[in-house]
């Protein structure tokens, strides 16, 4: 699982808005990730709210080791946004593109997947099968 560049690559493929991260960040990737490690925040609408869905996932926050990755949809364009965190608290934030934060992400998911086995073994199947 030490290839980074595989996962970014994974990562990348066919997801072009913060809805796909999140869906696949707290869906296929979710349940091999600790607890707490992913945050969608939505948008709900009038219709939303009376059909009872979740609404669309405007925001999607990984909290690593030692620092936060959120990607955010601002209008039409995304913002990726690198923090680093000491004790709970930002200590810097840092705007990068989508492929930094991409890279930032595998990097992370590759540390938990080589201290974990269940991990391990959903990032091969994410791998190998896809979302």
């Amino acid at each position: 699982m030490g290839d980074v560049a595989l996962v970014a690559a994974a990562l990348r493929t066919d997801r072009a808005d913060v809805a796909s991260y999140a869906r696949v960040l707290s869906g296929v990737l979710g349940d091999a990730l600790p607890p707490g490690t992913v945050e969608v925040g939505y948008r709900r609408g009038l219709a939303d709210r009376l059909a009872g869905r979740e609404g669309r996932a405007e925001s999607v926050l990984v909290h690593g080791e030692g620092r936060d990755l959120e990607l955010r949809t601002e209008g039409e364009r995304v913002r990726a946004e690198v923090r680093r965190v000491s004790g709970g608290v930002v200590i810097s934030r840092r705007t990068v593109d989508v492929e930094a934060w991409l890279q930032a992400l595998a990097e992370d998911l590759s540390r938990v997947a080589a201290r974990d086995a269940a991990a391990r073994r959903a990032f091969e199947r994410f791998l190998t099968t896809g979302p």
